[in-house]
């Protein structure tokens, strides 16, 4: 009767050790951190199926006739702002043929990282005769950890967009390029001749490096 009893104890303190185990991984599951993980994985999940969709180039146009009706006038009365606070307007715009690219910005690495730094580093795009000019909707200060991770893009000249103001005024937030319709811009080409007319609107969802056929444009416009 004594050793059944001793027997006793020693059953529940297994099933106690059990108990709290399994509560222990029960809370686990549900702990904030780990809804938090599983949001970003599902998210991650989402992201990398809309990159997918996105290059993929099957995306309906969003907003082409706002594009198209910019052309042949001059370009609306804007603001962006360069790295150091100074405010350009749709005059400063003047003088040269000017491409204005708008970009996702940090967000897109390496597709439009790539565009700017090309622009960058081709003479054709920084003359007297012809500029480049990046437009980001991230603050100066976010577009310096991008230039921290490739050097390349400080050659660039790069403008900034509070707010998306200028990319929405555009019509620049619902292209068929942007996977953040709404909110960024995605991959899409003005050009300016030396009079500030817009004379060309491209917007390319495959995110090609497209020096060579701006420059083509460009050259048309002169001759």
């Amino acid at each position: 009767m004594n050793k059944n009893n001793e027997k006793i104890p020693t059953i529940t303190i297994i099933v106690i050790i059990v108990a709290v185990v399994g509560l222990g991984y029960f809370l686990f599951k549900i702990s904030p951190q780990s809804v938090t993980n599983s949001v970003r994985n599902n998210t991650n999940v989402a992201e990398n199926n809309d990159m997918a969709n996105h290059h993929s180039g099957g995306i309906t146009t969003i907003n082409s006739e706002l594009l198209n009706s910019l052309v042949g006038k001059p370009l609306p009365e804007i603001e962006l702002i360069d790295k150091g606070g100074k405010v350009y307007k749709a005059v400063d715009f003047k003088g040269k043929n000017t491409v204005i690219f708008f970009n996702e910005g940090l967000m897109c690495y390496p597709g439009c990282w790539n565009q700017i730094a090309a622009f960058g580093s081709d003479e054709r795009f920084n003359s007297n005769e012809v500029q480049a000019i990046s437009v980001v909707v991230d603050s100066a200060t976010d577009w310096q950890r991008a230039i921290d991770k490739m050097p390349k893009l400080a050659q660039a000249t790069t403008m900034f967009d509070p707010g998306a103001n200028t990319s929405r005024q555009l019509g620049m937030l619902t292209t068929s390029s942007s996977m953040h319709r709404g909110s960024l811009p995605g991959h899409t080409y003005m050009l300016l001749d030396k009079e500030g007319i817009v004379r060309f609107v491209y917007d390319d969802p495959s995110m090609r490096i497209a020096n060579d056929s701006l420059f083509d444009k460009i050259q048309e416009l002169q001759n």
